[in-house]
């Protein structure tokens, strides 16, 4: 597969139709700077997908469109068209070429086409994506990815590695599952709640259905025998009433007796009380006068230890210091002064001996050379004489030319030596300027790099702030979808389908609506509410009472059941509140209602009270009959009965708060996530800045390294000028002084020669000289030379004795100075320790007294406070005796008004209970007492409503049973029985059956879709875990291809060198990075930034083709990735891309001459004045 033809029109600077053939192997681009050689790399990343305005070098999509120039119009679209060679199918499509072409539109449409037949982007990318050219385009490397790459971070490298092993399809799939999976969680919870509240509600409902049809039979029976044992109970409780009389005269005459002995009581105890909180008073002074003493005593007897102890170190008076006699060490000291005075006259005369005798030294020792000189010239001559004129003249001539030559030689080294100074100091000038400004960078190198960890703990944070807020955003949005659901299903649950709920939907004037819709009950209060309403609970409010009986006569006509009715006109008659236990609550004071309503709602809660728990204020219920208790669990305690048990179904007055409780949770919800929306914005503002600071300090801290870099390579080069210029100094002036040491030999040698040549002239017959004289001047110098070596041996004698004795004169004044200090100091120290004592024993003697006298108060104080503890005890005692006579007569007292107020109760109870029965008879059964009595008194006979097996007895019956008498305990065992049996049944529901078939067909349809959602959740589970697995497999083995090739294709471009990638996360491979460390040959440095700029790119360069290597891919297009190397290092990279024109084809754009040597076709690019890009081509090889 290669890349075969590509056809650009009107996009960017190419506005006419632009054709380029290629074929396998390197092909080259090239042109001056400016002419659209880019472009042609922007036309292949923009035909293969590329989404990026900023990627293609422009602001927005449309700037990729021909712009038009002076000569020419703007174009209002760009098309560019791709064929691929597929012949090897590499693409997974049945065609040998294949076509991919985009078009643009000015007005911002855009087309996408394989082979002619439109196409989507995503048909685009998944077409490419399994050969490596996916929408991350590593393939392409564009001017400036080089830098990129080396400034990525190493989680930007991974990316690389994974779009070279065709790993992002798999983490597209991924986090489309995730995106899908997140948004079904809010749908599941929805669906799970609303499916659990119908399910809820399916099976009481199903009970209803169920019994519909016996409620009517079992509704009858109940009926008639309450009002058989209701009209029973009100004729027993006439006869009870009438015949209650009794005598509370005893009773009264009682309870004076009892009130005047328990007045005498309290007196006594008063006056005990009176006394005993006069003597508390003097109690406490006497305490507190003990208590004072003895910490008087405590202090005092502290002060008398720490005297003695004064005392005792007072009286250890340090002994003065024995150190030696200020005055011998003063006499010592002069005596030392005057002997090094001695020794300075000696060292002098010493070294005056010693200038005598060099003196001496030298003059015989000149006297010695002079000699010697003589008699050996004497001696030349004499064989000069011998040797010839003309051998002397030849030897004279030629030191002439010896000592010219040197002369020359001389004015030449000392200009080089005078050149090589010079650019050595302008060496160390620049070196010291560069030194400075290296300083400066230094220094500001730390502030860049706490500037770098302040940006990345602030993106940190703000990335972490921004997780943590979309994180509070999804649960709120997740919380309030289950508000939602969870007030669908209460409302569904509101729905009433009993006789109340037909009332309620044919409405009419005087019905006003349910209670639960006019009251407001304290949640914790809900329960105990419709614990003690009961039925009524779910009662309406009707305007007056005329109003009820016609709705009750409309369902008694229709037969659909009953229903509870409250009378808004209802009188407000509330009983007086008695003081109630800290935690008791009058009802009526909890529940808020309608002023409008209060008359009903007094009716119903008159006399009730609420509290925690019943059992704690039994003895409430018992002190007052009339009263009601009820707790937070639905407990009913009164003095006649005793109701409550599990928790039953909830009532509308329940399900109505809980209502308005979810709609308050859902509102409070809306309005988080309404902030929290409105806070994503600042987030993700706050994010981005924090990335922009990140890598603008990153930025810095690589410019910076580049200068130091740069600053530091400059200082090498100018160290080793430096060096090599004072080398080169050191050199020119050791020859300049090899020079004139050779010039002054030759002239030394010519002079004599010349005093030779001149002696031989003068005379040609003189013997051999005489060498006595020469002897004697020998003698005199090595007399001489021992002379100077006694004189310089005992001015060294001299020198030794006086440093020996330097400064000890100094010393020893300065330790007599010292001892009389530390004299002085012992004396004072002694004379305060003596004053010291004295004033310790004085207050050790004022103290001793002071505490015998506190002992004798404390003993004073300690037996006046045992006297008044004595006298409390027994008034306390008498106290103790007082108040168990006052609980005896208290007892006494409220045991004779507990029974005159039982007897009261027991008249109020019957008169109450006639009242209630007298309200029961109308309320239930719709008739007054008399009526009752008389139509179902004990004395009619009782007729038979149903057969045994339970069926209703109807009209065409052939066998209708006889009546019988009434027997209460059989009516008792009826009315039993068939009040379980319709208890059983619950509340009928005339449309049950309906109903229940239209919730149970509800319920399969959520159940249905709730599992659909489940396994569609499993599903997504399991493919985001196959994804992971898939993504760590490829990875890996990607992974280790490039680390392998990168280590190869580092070894070639840096001979010597050593580079790896290593991971930054080695045991996570889902998210690990990538690291890169390289170190050329010959430098110690791995940081990245620290190299050269050649060096860099060689580094990406390597980076890029070890992926290229390592997962190959069909074509690769470069745009002037060698611009900064160098020939040695473009040498390296051109070899590695001969290996790799063997298996995939090369798109280079350059500059360079040898890589345009290695290619095997070239294009060039040129642009005119017309500011159009014109194309040429030429093949280079066969």
């Amino acid at each position: 597969m290669y890349l075969k033809h590509l056809t650009i029109k009107g996009f960017k600077s190419f506005a006419s139709a632009t054709l380029f053939d290629f074929e396998p192997g390197i092909t080259a681009i090239v042109g001056p700077n400016g002419s659209g050689k880019s472009n042609v790399v922007d036309a292949l990343a923009w035909v293969m997908g590329e989404q990026g305005a900023k990627s293609l070098r422009g602001g927005k999509m449309t700037d990729v469109i021909f712009a038009g120039t002076s000569g020419r119009p703007a174009l209002g679209r760009a098309e560019v068209k791709l064929t691929i060679d597929n012949t090897d199918g590499t693409l997974p499509i049945d065609f040998t070429e294949v076509t991919i072409s985009r078009t643009l539109f000015r007005t911002g449409g855009s087309e996408y086409a394989i082979n002619g037949e439109p196409v989507r982007l995503l048909d685009v990318q998944e077409l490419l994506s399994d050969t490596g050219m996916g929408r991350e385009m590593h393939v392409i490397v564009s001017q400036g990815q080089l830098d990129q790459i080396l400034q990525a971070t190493p989680e930007v490298r991974r990316g690389f590695v994974e779009e070279a092993a065709g790993v992002l399809k798999h983490r597209r799939r991924r986090e489309k599952a995730v995106r899908k999976l997140e948004s079904t969680a809010a749908n599941l919870a929805r669906l799970t709640d609303l499916t659990a509240e119908v399910r809820r509600q399916l099976k009481p409902l199903g009970r209803q259905a169920e019994v519909a049809r016996r409620a009517a039979t079992i509704q009858a029976e109940v009926r008639d025998a309450r009002a058989r044992l209701l009209a029973d109970d009100l004729t027993q409780a006439m006869l009870a009433v009438e015949s209650d009389k009794a005598n509370a005269a005893a009773l009264a005459e009682r309870r004076t007796r009892a009130e005047a002995d328990l007045a005498l009581a309290r007196r006594g105890l008063a006056e005990v009380e009176i006394a005993l909180e006069q003597l508390r008073p003097a109690i406490t002074t006497a305490q507190e006068t003990w208590y004072g003493l003895a910490s008087l005593a405590e202090r005092v007897n502290t002060t008398v230890s720490i005297s003695a102890e004064r005392m005792r170190i007072s009286a250890e008076v340090p002994l003065q210091a024995q150190g030696r006699d200020p005055e011998a060490l003063d006499t010592e000291a002069a005596k030392v002064a005057e002997q090094e005075k001695e020794l300075v006259a000696e060292v002098a005369a010493a070294e005056q001996r010693l200038a005598e005798s060099l003196a001496e030294r030298d003059e015989a020792e000149r006297a010695e050379e002079e000699a010697s000189l003589a008699h050996a010239a004497a001696l030349r001559a004499a064989a000069d004489r011998r040797e010839g004129l003309a051998k002397l003249n030849g030897r004279i001539a030629s030191l002439h030319s010896r000592i010219d030559a040197g002369t020359e030689e001389i004015a030449r080294l000392r200009q080089r030596r005078d050149d090589a100074l010079v650019r050595a100091e302008e060496a160390d000038h620049r070196f010291s300027a560069l030194e400075v400004m290296l300083g400066k960078i230094s220094g500001g190198e730390s502030d860049l790099d706490a500037a770098h960890v302040a940006a990345t703990d602030e993106l940190a944070l703000a990335a972490k702030a921004q997780e943590e807020h979309q994180q509070a955003l999804h649960e709120a949005l997740s919380t309030a979808a289950t508000l939602k659901a969870r007030i669908e299903a209460l409302e569904l649950g509101m729905q009433r389908r009993d006789a109340s709920g037909v009332l309620l939907a044919i409405g009419g004037n005087g019905l006003e609506g349910a209670l639960s819709e006019w009251i407001k009950v304290p949640q914790q209060w809900r329960v105990a509410v419709s614990a003690v309403l009961g039925a009524m609970a779910d009662a309406l409010v009707v305007t007056e009472m005329t109003t009820g009986l016609d709705l009750l006569d409309m369902l008694r006509a229709e037969d659909l059941g009953t229903a509870a009715l409250l009378l808004a006109d209802a009188p407000v008659v509330r009983a007086a509140n008695c003081e109630l236990p800290e935690g008791v609550h009058h009802a009526l004071d909890v529940v808020e209602v309608d002023a409008q309503w209060g008359g009903a709602l007094t009716g119903l809660l008159d006399g009730v009270v609420f509290c925690e728990d019943t059992r704690e204020h039994l003895d409430l219920a018992r002190a007052h009959p009339r009263m009601t208790l009820v707790d937070s669990d639905g407990v009913v305690v009164s003095s006649w009965k005793v109701q409550g048990g599990s928790a039953q179904q909830p009532s509308t007055i329940e399900i109505g708060a809980t209502i308005e409780t979810a709609r308050s949770e859902l509102e409070a919800a809306e309005h988080r996530i309404q902030l929290l929306e409105s806070k994503a914005n600042e987030l993700e503002n706050r994010v981005a800045g924090a990335a922009q600071r990140l890598d603008e300090s990153l930025e810095a801290l690589h410019a910076s390294d580049a200068r130091m870099s740069a600053l530091a390579d400059e200082l090498g080069g100018l160290g080793q000028v430096g060096t090599a210029a004072r080398d080169e100094a050191r050199r020119a002036e050791q020859a300049i002084a090899a020079a004139e040491k050779g010039i002054a030999e030759n002239e030394t040698v010519l002079a004599g020669l010349l005093e030779r040549l001149a002696a031989a002239e003068r005379d040609t017959g003189i013997a051999d000289p005489d060498p006595g004289e020469r002897d004697r001047a020998v003698v005199i110098a090595r007399a001489a030379r021992a002379t100077e070596m006694e004189s310089r041996l005992a001015l060294r004698t001299a020198q030794e004795r006086q440093r020996s004795l330097a400064g000890r004169a100094d010393s020893l004044r300065r330790a007599a100075a010292n001892e009389r200090a530390t004299r002085a100091r012992a004396a004072a120290h002694a004379e305060r320790m003596r004053r010291e004592a004295r004033i310790a024993r004085a207050v050790n003697t004022g103290a001793r007294w002071l505490a015998d006298q506190v002992a004798i108060a404390r003993a004073r104080a300690d037996e006046h406070r045992s006297s008044l503890e004595e006298q409390r005890s027994r008034m306390e005692a008498e106290l103790g005796h007082h108040r168990a006579a006052v609980r005896e007569k208290s007892a006494m007292l409220e045991q004779i008004l507990s029974g005159e107020h039982q007897d009261q109760l027991n008249r109020l109870e019957l008169t109450m209970k006639l009242d209630a029965l007298r309200t029961r008879a109308m309320e239930e059964m719709a008739m007054d007492a008399d009526t009752l009595v008389a139509d179902y008194g004990p004395e009619v006979p009782i007729p038979v409503l149903a057969h045994p097996d339970g069926s209703a007895i109807g009209p065409s019956d052939d066998q209708v049973p006889e009546p019988i008498p009434f027997v209460r305990t059989e009516q008792e065992k009826r009315l039993r029985a068939a009040t379980r049996n319709l208890d059983a049944l619950g509340k009928v529901n005339p449309l049950a059956l309906e109903e229940f078939e239209a919730m149970t067909e509800r319920h399969d349809f959520l159940s249905t879709q709730l599992e659909d959602l489940r396994t569609t959740r499993k599903d997504l589970l399991d493919i985001i875990d196959e994804v992971d697995e898939r993504v760590q497999e490829v990875f890996a083995a990607a992974y280790l291809d490039v680390e392998q090739a990168f280590g190869e294709v580092f070894a070639r471009l840096f001979p010597g060198g050593e580079g790896r990638l290593v991971l930054t996360d080695p045991d996570d491979l889902l998210t690990t990075g990538i690291d890169v460390e390289a170190r050329p040959a010959g430098k110690k440095v791995k940081r990245l930034s620290l190299l050269s700029g050649g060096e860099r790119s060689l580094v990406a360069v390597a980076f890029l083709i070890s992926l290229f290597i390592a997962r190959p891919s069909p074509f690769y297009i470069l745009d002037e990735v060698e611009a900064a190397l160098d020939d040695v290092n473009l040498g390296r990279l051109l070899g590695i891309y001969k290996d790799l024109r063997r298996s995939s084809q090369l798109l280079i754009i350059t500059h360079h001459k040898r890589t345009m040597e290695v290619a095997d076709a070239l294009y060039g690019v040129t642009m005119r004045g017309d500011g159009v890009s014109r194309v040429i081509s030429q093949r280079t090889s066969n």
